[in-house]
């Protein structure tokens, strides 16, 4: 195993064999990797709103599910992924607290994963898994020497995708 490449809350990066890169505490937020499976180039991105245009101060665009996926996908093909060939998957959007009514920020989990997805699909990225919703956090690794995707949650077997 090579190195560990730890992306924060709003961040994103790349990665390749034999290194794994990874991103702690994933609540309502989304994990998005990509991969590609012939150049062993992968690159992961911790999202926390699903849309841009809806704040006026979005100078982070890790942030967001609409900037941040086309940056990471720019970053892992000038790295040297090809964009015909990469994939998806994704993790998170948990509902982490319970909140009366109609609120948006009880729904934010299920309204990043759906953002994530329609992106992804927007861009023409197959997503081949997914881990999403329910009500606890996430912690997940991209290994790039086989594009599978760990997902930890306390209390709760390894699940890889």
């Amino acid at each position: 195993m090579g190195e560990v490449v730890k992306v924060g809350m709003a961040d994103l990066n790349i990665c390749k064999s034999p290194d794994v890169i990874t991103t702690l505490g994933l609540g309502s937020c989304i994990g998005i990797a990509v991969y590609d499976s012939v150049t062993k180039v992968g690159g992961l991105a911790h999202i926390m709103l699903p849309d841009s245009t809806k704040i006026k101060n979005n100078t982070n665009i890790a942030k967001f599910a609409d900037t941040g996926i086309e940056e990471l996908i720019r970053r892992v093909v000038a790295a040297g992924a090809s964009k015909s060939r990469l994939v998806a998957k994704i993790a998170g959007g948990a509902k982490m607290f319970e909140v009366s009514g109609l609120s948006d920020v009880g729904n934010i989990g299920a309204r990043n994963a759906e953002a994530s997805k329609a992106k992804l699909k927007e861009l023409g990225i197959p997503l081949l898994a997914e881990d999403t919703g329910l009500n606890y956090g996430r912690t997940v690794e991209l290994h790039c020497d086989t594009g599978e995707f760990y997902i930890k949650s306390v209390g709760k077997p390894l699940k890889i995708i």
